[in-house]
């Protein structure tokens, strides 16, 4: 048969096949989302998220030395506090959760790269990301306290702030605020195309920030809306935005493609606690080779553009990507 084309060729051992990737990772790329809390001594595993903790901050540095071995330098810090208020003071606290957590991790791991989400709803009592005015988050109000919380964290310690409150205005909010506060080399990383979406649910439990009533539809994207991903996206990097992030990633690779086209920073991806959850389930029930997905997942959201991958496989990615396996 005479047949000139045969994409096989490039396909016919390892080396060749790693040689022509068009995806490739790097574990630079990697950030890990990790959870601290107030208390002592404390290392709770999360029951819908297995094989991840909750920290007390005097326990959290075994958990920063496995990462550092693994050659993953990166980690973004979330806050669960014992107290909760309508205005939730405990996220701009100078003692709070998070900022004596980045004392520490400073003091203890100069050379991570600790990135903090800025938000409030594991702060308020009611568990929305903002200031109630009745049943309504007042966005112009909210920004104020997201203003002091992200000054809060650079001032305790943050390389980089990432805002995934979804009000509008906040990237601006922010960056005036560091600006103005001598901080305006420090980056915000925002949630910018942020969707309202079931995959948190495992988050939520994680964090203890389900609202206490209603939902966050009036500020979190709708599922069906893709433009509006893009409108967010543009309006933010306007504002000062650093790095864009589209979240969740599995369901909404689409997105990540097309804000790649669209703008021109770094755009990141969060594999949010769903995707993680489902994946151990699945695995636990000897119904899928959880590494093997682990690894499809992340690549292809490499390959649908992003460059930075936030999830809770960081370390075991990292491995693979050691082994071979990946990268």
């Amino acid at each position: 048969m005479d047949q000139n084309l045969r994409p096989r060729r490039l396909r016919g051992g390892n080396t060749i096949r790693k040689m022509v990737r068009e995806t490739r990772m790097d574990k630079s790329s990697l950030i890990y989302p990790m959870f601290v809390m107030d208390g002592m001594n404390i290392k709770e595993e999360i029951s819908s998220m297995p094989g991840q903790y909750r920290y007390s901050v005097d326990r959290m540095s075994a958990q920063l030395e496995l990462l550092q071995q693994a050659g993953v330098s990166s980690v973004m810090l979330f806050g669960i506090p014992d107290e909760k208020d309508e205005v939730g003071s405990q996220a701009y606290a100078r003692n709070g959760i998070v900022q004596r957590a980045l004392r520490e991790g400073r003091r203890l791991f100069p050379d991570m790269y600790f990135i903090t989400d800025v938000c409030m709803c594991e702060y308020t009592s009611h568990g929305h990301c903002g200031i109630l005015h009745g049943n309504d988050v007042d966005n112009d109000e909210t920004l104020k306290y997201l203003s002091e919380i992200a000054l809060s964290h650079v001032e305790a310690g943050a390389d980089m702030v990432a805002p995934s409150d979804m009000m509008d205005g906040r990237v601006l909010a922010i960056r005036h605020k560091l600006d103005k506060n001598g901080h305006k080399d420090t980056p915000i990383m925002s949630y910018a195309v942020k969707y309202a979406s079931a995959f948190y649910g495992p988050f939520r439990d994680a964090a203890d920030s389900a609202p206490s009533f209603g939902d966050r539809k009036s500020y979190q994207m709708d599922f069906h809306n893709s433009r509006e991903g893009i409108k967010e996206a543009l309006l933010d990097v306007g504002e000062g935005a650093d790095i864009i992030m589209v979240k969740p990633a599995l369901s909404y690779m689409d997105m990540i493609n097309k804000v790649k086209e669209q703008v021109n920073v770094p755009v990141a991806a969060y594999s949010v606690s769903g995707e993680y959850a489902m994946v151990k389930a699945a695995a636990k029930n000897g119904w899928i080779d959880e590494e093997r997905i682990m690894c499809e997942m992340a690549v292809s959201t490499y390959r649908a553009g992003a460059q930075i991958y936030l999830t809770y496989y960081a370390r075991e990615l990292a491995k693979c990507m050691d082994d071979g396996i990946i990268g």
